[in-house]
């Protein structure tokens, strides 16, 4: 499990699943290992992959974000996430467990859209800072049901 979370920092797509698994760190049982050999054989399979920028393509800031109403069967905390995309190619993502148990749905999507705006505007503080002057309108975007974004295991 070490070796795994240390791939984490070079390997972002690998963190979701590491996280679930580093919870069972302590007493792990049979379907840990197979899902731990899962992310292994993932991480086989997909050496050659990159995220690769278009230098050519104009720059545009967009963010998928979604929501799922207590999720958890045994806390019933909400999950909340959001994609955010430079170019067409994604840069930041992040999905998290509600601390808090939310009454409606809707709070939960407003919380993701929350979530989703503030990385937006550091992202755009972050690129002004590097000089990338970002001037068109940044898109926030409702899913209906991304399985790229919240995915439990």
């Amino acid at each position: 499990m070490g070796r795994l979370i240390y791939l984490t920092i070079t390997r972002p797509n690998l963190c979701y699943a590491v996280h679930i698994l580093s919870q069972f760190m302590q007493a792990l049982r049979q379907e840990h290992m197979v899902a731990a050999c899962q992310a292994l054989r993932y991480i086989k399979g997909s050496l050659g992959y990159r995220i690769l920028l278009n230098a050519h393509a104009s720059l545009h800031l967009s963010t998928f974000c979604d929501s799922d109403w207590g999720a958890c069967p045994l806390t019933r905390h909400s999950l909340t996430g959001y994609l955010v995309t430079l170019r067409g190619f994604p840069i930041s993502w992040k999905t998290k467990e509600r601390t808090t148990v939310s009454r409606s749905s809707a709070e939960t999507k407003y919380w993701s859209m929350a979530a989703a705006t503030n990385e937006l505007v550091w992202l755009k503080a972050l690129l002004s800072s590097l000089r990338v002057f970002h001037t068109r309108a940044m898109h926030l975007f409702w899913t209906v049901r991304p399985r790229f974004i919240l995915r439990r295991i």
